[in-house]
């Protein structure tokens, strides 16, 4: 017998179709059946009264620790947390120790996602051996596996002939190669923004030109290979000079996409004067300017995906001393109602565009069938409830971390049920499967 999901009265946005009304979703087993008025009765049904219905949320860039630091994070408990964040789909980056480097380490990862039973779980493989930037790991093979694109996330490929290999090897398999944007010559043994407030603190500064000198060598490599099948992906922009590179890479029509996190948009680096280390992140936050540079390329559309860099880490590595203390923040719990707050509250975007920066755009980036309510789709479906406030509690949260600078803050928007595949994973207050 077939199961059937009737979600009722919702606000149902689709950016990928153009859809913005209230109208009704019937899920038929694990695919989209139906959208519109549907006066059929249903198994099961859902009233989304005053409630947003979206395609899944895609959150393409997660640390879930597995294999190695299984205290941080596991698959099974990054993906627990991330349903009860209404993400149905992430992609976890290859920097685990050992790094995912080979078709074995894909398929690892893939098994134990498929084993937690909650959302989809991708990974990235490595672009290089070790992620040591020498020698490319076998991208041909970890495609074949399953591998959504190619990263040495936390590390930059320093070496441009190595940078370049990398494309033409991954446009042979048409999958996205990401740059975690870092030239270590100017980046240093730097852990915050280089500047003023570093030098008052007496802390070592990460030059913006870090992350702007790659990125431009690599929007000249990806110019070079315009003619090929290229696709490149910068992560976690956060200067306003990277910002003008991308803007001037889209007007040469070059095949360049880029990302955002809730960190960036929210914070500078201000707020590393108490030597907080929860503030410590890579690249580092940044000036103000920075910050509304970033804004102003979401409100253009410049930006490609909304992102966490989910990065947990074990209480004691964050309370070392801010130059010992490891680099990220754990928000994927949070992650909808920072970018409310960032984003929709002072007028930036609307519902409609946040959504396709977290559906169907992302899912574009890493070459999957997904991000949207189309007829005849999996059904991965968020509902949402874009007017409840409520106060960020890390010790409530579904990851293995705390280490979370948003504590207590509060925020609006919050997830109240996703469902993956047609079946409901997560339900607050009720039981998620």
């Amino acid at each position: 017998m077939n199961s059937e999901l009737l979600i009722k009265n919702g606000r149902v946005i689709d950016p990928a179709n153009g859809i913005d009304k209230k109208c009704d979703v019937l899920i038929v087993d694990e695919k989209i059946a139906g959208l519109g008025k549907i006066e059929k009765s249903a198994q099961k049904v859902i009233d989304a009264t005053d409630r947003i219905v979206a395609p899944g949320l895609i959150d393409i860039h997660v640390h879930f620790r597995e294999p190695g630091d299984e205290e941080e994070e596991t698959i099974a408990s990054g993906s627990a947390a991330a349903v009860a964040a209404g993400f149905t789909s992430v992609v976890c980056m290859p920097n685990t120790n050992p790094p995912i480097e080979n078709e074995t380490d894909v398929e690892y990862i893939h098994r134990k996602g498929r084993q937690t039973r909650k959302t989809h779980v991708y990974t990235m493989g490595a672009i290089t051996k070790k992620r040591e930037g020498v020698e490319l790991a076998e991208m041909g093979l970890m495609t074949e596996a399953g591998a959504v694109g190619f990263t040495d996330d936390g590390n930059g490929v320093q070496h441009p002939a190595v940078m370049l290999r990398a494309l033409k090897y991954a446009s042979m398999f048409d999958v996205v190669i990401a740059q975690h944007c870092q030239d270590d010559g100017f980046a240093g043994n730097g852990v915050m923004n280089a500047g003023f407030h570093s030098t008052v603190l007496g802390l070592p500064g990460m030059d913006a030109l870090a992350e702007e000198a790659m990125l431009w060598r690599d929007i000249q490599l990806v110019r070079k290979l315009r003619h090929a099948k290229i696709r490149y992906h910068a992560q976690h922009i956060s200067t306003a000079r990277s910002v003008e590179l991308i803007r001037a890479a889209r007007k040469d029509a070059l095949p360049v996409t880029c990302e955002v996190t809730p960190h960036h948009l929210l914070f500078t680096e201000e707020c590393c004067a108490d030597y907080d280390t929860n503030y410590k992140v890579n690249p580092p936050l940044r000036t103000a300017n920075d910050v509304e540079a970033l804004k102003q390329a979401i409100a253009d559309g410049l930006v490609d995906a909304l992102v966490t860099d989910h990065a947990p880490h074990l209480k004691s590595e964050k309370e070392l001393e801010f130059l010992a203390a490891p680099f990220g923040i754990a928000s994927l719990e949070c992650a909808l109602g920072l970018y409310v707050k960032a984003l929709i509250k002072p007028g930036i975007m609307d519902w409609p565009m946040l959504i396709k920066l977290m559906t169907v755009k992302p899912a574009k980036i890493i070459g999957v069938d997904k991000g949207t309510l189309g007829v005849g789709k999996q059904a991965d479906v968020t509902i949402i409830d874009p007017n409840a406030e409520y106060k960020i509690d890390v010790n409530k949260f579904r990851s293995k971390s705390r280490n979370c600078p948003y504590h207590g803050w509060t925020v609006t928007g919050r997830v109240e049920k996703t469902i993956v595949g047609g079946e409901i994973r997560f339900e607050r207050n009720g039981k998620s499967k």
